[in-house]
């Protein structure tokens, strides 16, 4: 039997059943999942972008593809860190899910699927409850979540010009990245979880 990791946890995985032994049998794959969570929100060191500070943009990403065991969890990892800014994120989260991806295509022939979409603008009060730094990292991650090919230049220019550091910056991206393949890894495996109950 393995020791239950994050996934296991979140997705409610039965230590003695048949997704635990499913996991099992690539321990490397999930060794390194761990690891990659591990290395988001128990870092070295956390200078450039503060835990506490990732567990509210982790509830807010989750919380914009679902309402589901990953957005849960990564909600009370928010309310534990810091419970007044994480009830604006969860309202903020919950007010700023659509459909996507959204976004404009350069290249020749594929202009044609371009699409429009929602933008998240974050207004003066739920700024001035976030904090500037906060909010525009909110504002890039629904941008990464709906539409990443924007997500250059000026996204850029305005996470720096709210005091995040390029550094910080790579860091966000990372998470937001890491989040999307975590919350579809725990979706199917609740999935099998349940279908082999």
């Amino acid at each position: 039997m393995t020791t239950p990791d994050t996934v296991d946890t979140i997705a409610r995985v039965a230590p003695d059943g048949l997704v635990a032994a499913v996991r099992a049998r690539r321990p490397v794959t999930r060794a390194q999942l761990q690891a990659s969570h591990d290395a988001l929100f128990a870092p070295v060191d956390d200078a450039e972008f503060p835990v506490a500070e990732r567990a509210l943009v982790a509830a807010f990403a989750t919380r914009l593809t679902a309402d589901d065991a990953t957005a849960a969890h990564y909600a009370d990892l928010a309310a534990g860190a810091d419970a007044q800014r994480a009830a604006v994120v969860a309202a903020l989260g919950a007010g700023s899910a659509t459909t996507g991806p959204f976004g404009t295509y350069r290249e020749e022939g594929l202009v044609e699927e371009s699409t429009e979409g929602r933008r998240l603008a974050i207004d003066s009060a739920a700024r001035d409850a976030l904090g500037e730094r906060l909010a525009a990292a909110l504002e890039h991650t629904h941008l990464l979540v709906y539409r990443p090919r924007e997500a250059a230049g000026d996204a850029l220019d305005r996470l720096l010009e709210s005091g995040w550091s390029i550094d910080g910056i790579v860091t966000l991206s990372q998470l937001v990245s890491f989040l999307a393949f975590q919350q579809r890894v725990v979706a199917g495996l609740r999935v099998l979880e349940e279908a082999s109950a």
